[in-house]
């Protein structure tokens, strides 16, 4: 016969997976609708996290574009590589250091992110739509909690 603490520790145990697999559910679920807008406006998720990043904060170095966008540099040269091909950003020298090479959006490049963001913010929106005010700051209150910060 289970006491009532291995009931308890099942239970958790139960909840915790629940937990981690509703999250990750609603994580998958809503990036696939947020997603949509970017691929209609024929740019892969990183390519449109570059340009927006770099379409609000200005010229940036790689790594700053990699903290920014919450990213791995893995394959961040790639993305830029094929942005630069694109003519939808441009490479050029940092005056504080000749070494190091920012990356610029170019005039095709801001053209294109605000003619894909409008629609990007608005597809959030309704993916939030069917929460509170009051929901959407527990949901961010939760979340930091959860994620350490």
């Amino acid at each position: 016969m289970e006491d009532n603490k291995t009931k308890y520790n099942n239970n958790t145990e139960e909840l915790n997976l629940k937990a981690l697999i509703a999250l990750s559910r609603c994580s998958q679920s809503v990036h696939k609708r947020e997603y949509r807008t970017i691929k209609e406006g024929g740019l892969t998720v990183s390519q449109f996290a570059v340009l927006e990043v770099l379409y609000h904060k200005g010229d940036l170095r790689i790594s700053e574009i990699i903290d920014k966008i919450l990213s791995t540099g893995g394959n961040m040269t790639v993305v830029i590589d094929n942005l630069v091909k694109d003519g939808l950003v441009s490479r050029c020298s940092d005056p504080a250091d000749k070494r190091v090479n920012l990356i610029r959006i170019t005039e095709k490049g801001k053209d294109l992110i605000q003619g894909i963001f409008p629609n990007h913010k608005e597809n959030i929106n309704e993916i939030f739509s069917v929460l509170t005010e009051d929901e959407k700051r527990n949901l961010i209150n939760t979340l930091k909690k959860l994620s350490g910060v």
